[in-house]
């Protein structure tokens, strides 16, 4: 299998160029950046990684395209990789297996959901390239393509291949409980972490209100004492009780927590005996 080379293409993407550089060179045995007149520090920070820049000033049809991946002299497969708002990192996987799928031409033009034409009889002034995967002799044969030129003029002899690149479709989904509100997102996480001063201590802090304010409203209702009376006099103090407990377990656990990651900490700086 002959090597491949991945050419990033775009502008003003410093936020998203080391991680596709970096992913890039996981895929791929050279990676260059293609500017098209970054106006931020997308070159600077291709430097910074130690990435080839090539900058690029012309129109970016495949005819020319071509030429310029065709001048830089490369000895295996080049992928072009146009990155826009629609392309996504875990996009890279899948056209890198497209490139190694041995065509001469494997490209992909920008299209609308709605777009059914053939895109073998796109023009390429008429079009935006997507991504685009040749051999040399693709290549060879896109440069002395003309811009009024269609895919479909290419040489019978290459295997060529040509794509619409549609926009995801919008599927609506649910929300999640983590997602769903601030109060959602507060909740699912006292879960996770399972912190004592929220599992316990914000429903002792409830009880303890709510016992609290039941032993000064309910009770003085009462006029004479009897078996709902003492029943509800118990019923409060049984709720304020509980909610003072939860509070004083909710502190306990939190310290003795704070004290078991102290003793931890020192034990993992112990030298240990071979």
């Amino acid at each position: 299998m002959e090597s491949l080379r991945i050419v990033l293409m775009g502008k003003d993407f410093e936020l998203r160029l080391v991680s596709l550089v970096v992913r890039a060179r996981e895929l791929g045995d050279e990676v260059i950046l293609l500017d098209l007149g970054s106006s931020d520090d997308t070159i600077q920070m291709a430097s910074k990684v130690d990435c080839r820049v090539i900058n690029h000033q012309g129109n970016i049809l495949v005819p020319t395209l071509g030429k310029v991946l065709l001048d830089d002299k490369y000895d295996g497969f080049t992928l072009l990789i146009h990155v826009t708002n629609r392309f996504k990192l875990r996009d890279m996987p899948l056209l890198v297996n497209r490139a190694r799928e041995n065509w001469d031409v494997h490209m992909s033009f920008f299209s609308e959901e709605t777009d059914n034409t053939n895109p073998q009889e796109i023009i390429y002034s008429e079009a935006q390239i997507s991504h685009l995967a040749a051999s040399n002799s693709g290549l060879s044969a896109l440069s002395e393509s003309s811009s009024d030129d269609t895919p479909f003029e290419l040489e019978q002899n290459l295997r060529v291949r040509v794509l619409h690149s549609k926009p995801a479709p919008k599927v609506q989904q649910r929300e999640s409980l983590a997602t769903a509100s601030k109060f959602a997102q507060l909740f699912y996480w006292m879960l996770e972490s399972r912190h004592p001063l929220l599992l316990f201590g914000i429903p002792g802090v409830v009880l303890f209100i709510v016992g609290y304010k039941l032993s000064g409203d309910v009770l003085d209702t009462f006029s004479e004492w009897n078996e709902t009376s003492v029943g509800v006099g118990l019923a409060v103090i049984a709720v304020t009780l509980m909610g003072l407990f939860a509070m004083m377990v909710g502190l306990i656990l939190y310290i003795m927590g704070k004290q078991v990651k102290q003793i931890q900490a020192q034990y993992n700086h112990w030298p240990k005996n071979e």
